[in-house]
């Protein structure tokens, strides 16, 4: 017997539309602006790499606990984990003891227990996370690795995070992460929406971890909130979830 499932076909459309306030406001939080100014402080990029480390493990092992989820296998793709190239940049940055040097900060913790906690209550939320993060990865990412390099004074090694050896046509294969979503997860409209406040959520998470590196994490934290509880209420009652 052949099973059939309804999608929704501009899944990845309502994704991007309802993340791109969140996407401009963490290309403008201090961090990011500096760094896309090509001001690139090593001991705080060094512990970026260490914060994604962790961000990275949490969500590649939630998302090889939930394979055979149906929201969560086809996002399995190859060419995509980080794990081990973060593996490789820590050594780089920190030496071959790298594993006893290194420290999640407290929004990397938080960030990180978001994941697990989505993983074992709602593991169709972890496609929020996949995406804010892989998608800036294959787009935005490209340009910091440049500016990473230049700044830091790299040649190849301590840039592995930003390598995609598997995936020659980023364009192309950004493209089939968009067909994946439209045409092979299972969701409802009410999924497609649950999974959008979630990635928007997953971009502020993105935003504390960036203001706590850069030293501006209490008053950056309470603008940031302010904003996403202000459009999650609205969100809230145009879905008439609001009671």
């Amino acid at each position: 017997m052949t099973l059939f499932f309804m999608s929704i076909s501009d899944f990845s459309k309502q994704l991007k539309e309802g993340t791109k306030k969140s996407h401009t406001m963490a290309e403008n939080t201090s961090f990011v602006a500096s760094f896309l100014r090509g001001v690139v402080d090593e001991s705080k990029y060094r512990q970026l790499i260490a914060n994604f480390y962790f961000i990275y493990h949490a969500l590649e092992s939630e998302v090889e606990l939930n394979k055979d989820n149906p929201f969560v296998g086809p996002m399995r793709l190859n060419g995509l984990p980080r794990h081990d190239a973060l593996v490789e940049d820590c050594k780089y940055f920190y030496g071959d003891n790298w594993k006893d040097l290194i420290r999640p900060t407290e929004q990397t913790q938080r960030y990180v227990s978001r994941i697990h906690e989505v993983a074992k209550e709602s593991p169709q939320l972890l496609i929020a996370h996949h995406y804010t993060r892989y998608m800036g990865d294959l787009s935005g990412g490209q340009i910091l690795k440049g500016i990473t390099q230049k700044a830091l004074g790299l040649k190849e090694d301590g840039l592995a995070f930003y390598e995609f050896p598997e995936i020659w046509d980023k364009k192309g294969f950004k493209e089939s992460y968009r067909r994946v979503l439209d045409t092979m997860i299972p969701a409802t409209q009410k999924d497609v929406d649950a999974i959008v406040v979630e990635a928007n959520y997953a971009f502020r998470l993105n935003m504390y971890m960036f203001e706590e590196i850069q030293g501006n994490a209490g008053k950056s934290f309470g603008k940031i909130m302010l904003n996403y509880l202000g459009e999650l209420v609205a969100e809230m009652i145009i879905s008439k979830r609001y009671r």
